[in-house]
């Protein structure tokens, strides 16, 4: 068989790096179902947080949220940066991801007894089937691509190496806990930074941009969930509404300022090095994280406001108002183009500053909503043309 005819099968296809300025390049729908798994992971771990918090363990629920979140954000980003070099839709990645999925699931499933009995087996059963799938796949890479062999080898077998730890770690004590979990995390973030030296990686940046631009949406929507359970509880659960209907609206208003600062300027722009994009893709565990948790921080001054929540009116503010300062300093620091917002660029440590303040006031959501439309509004002002290079 020819390798034209090879390269047409739907069955299999040799996998070789795809090339980095390849045109219209969108996720796929199979892509689309593996960011849906995520939706389900993501939306636990808010409501564990959120649980967490409103019950007065801060510290347990903080101390949960990062290390399941880490799991989840790590395990979507490697497939979304290997899809988007490898990405070559026959039989057996299509086969390969579908498994990934499932591990995926698996995850989701065990996030709420790593929150509520620090049982972690099956969080990191369905981690490591994950990880091991993306092994098979940088595998599948390395017998196909011979440019980019040592690269997918050094893949291969850096997360086998990691996946090993991850298991040995379930035979350790309680005491180990955390900082086995350092290690193993330093690890992980390790593989990339020494793979990534022993060849040229390919990535397209526009399709990075739009699949990191999608899995925002997917945490964005906990915000909404958290908007439209206040607006509920306003009409069925209280015969005072008013109070609950403005904290829903003051939560819309938020999510959309945030959506609107996020997409503000094309992300693709500024993934022009490698040092760039993996600063840029390592940096958004804090903005996807944040944007998460300021749907469960919602979720817990919905209940304040019904008086169900175990903390005072201050935490209860503060779980909201925290991650939506980090989500402005990150996006600020790493996803705009402060030379095509010059006007405005002040202002965004400046309003996290604010947004904290009014934690301290009788209506930090609704104080928070009023700062985040006037960042939203000095952002449009301050819009500056694309340069030449990049308008043609």
């Amino acid at each position: 068989m020819s390798e034209a005819t090879d390269m047409a099968s739907p069955w299999y296809r040799p996998m070789r790096a795809r090339r980095a300025d390849e045109s219209h390049r969108a996720s796929t729908p199979l892509e689309l179902l593996f960011d849906l798994c995520f939706v389900v992971a993501v939306a636990q771990a808010a409501a564990e947080l959120h649980h967490a918090v409103a019950e007065g363990h801060l510290g347990a629920g903080l101390l949960g949220y990062v290390t399941v979140f880490f799991a989840i954000w790590w395990a979507w980003m490697n497939f979304s940066w290997f899809a988007t070099a490898y990405d070559t839709d026959d039989v057996p990645y299509r086969l390969t991801t579908l498994v990934q999925i499932a591990g995926g699931l698996v995850l989701a499933a065990g996030v709420t007894p790593a929150f509520e009995a620090e049982h972690f087996a099956i969080i990191t059963y369905g981690y490591v089937i994950m990880r091991l799938a993306m092994v098979a796949q940088w595998l599948r890479a390395a017998r196909g691509d011979a440019a980019h062999r040592p690269i997918a080898l050094a893949y291969a077998v850096g997360i086998t190496v990691v996946q090993i730890g991850w298991l040995l770690r379930l035979l350790l004590p309680d005491s180990l806990f955390l900082p086995s979990w350092v290690v193993l995390v330093l690890a992980e973030l390790a593989v990339p930074a020494l793979a990534e030296r022993r060849g040229e990686p390919v990535w397209h940046a526009e399709h990075i941009a739009e699949r990191y631009g999608l899995f925002t949406l997917i945490v964005l929507g906990e915000s909404v969930l958290s908007a439209t359970v206040a607006l509920e509880a306003a009409f069925t659960r209280t015969d005072h509404p008013a109070g609950l209907i403005t904290l829903g609206i003051a939560g819309l208003v938020i999510l959309f300022a945030m959506w609107w600062i996020y997409f503000e300027q094309p992300a693709h722009e500024r993934l022009t090095s490698l040092k760039m994009s993996m600063r840029w893709g390592y940096g958004h565990i804090l903005v996807f994280a944040s944007a998460a948790a300021v749907g469960a921080g919602l979720a817990v001054a919905v209940d304040h406001d019904l008086h169900v929540a175990h903390v005072g009116a201050l935490p209860a503010a503060l779980a909201t108002t925290v991650p939506v300062a980090v989500f402005v300093l990150v996006v600020w620091l790493l996803h705009l183009d402060h030379e095509r917002m010059r006007r405005a660029s002040a202002a965004f440590p400046v309003a996290a500053v604010l947004i904290l303040a009014t934690s301290f006031t009788p209506v930090p959501v609704h104080l928070t909503a009023v700062l985040m439309a006037v960042l939203t509004g000095l952002l449009v002002a301050s819009r500056q043309p694309a340069p030449a290079s990049v308008r043609s």
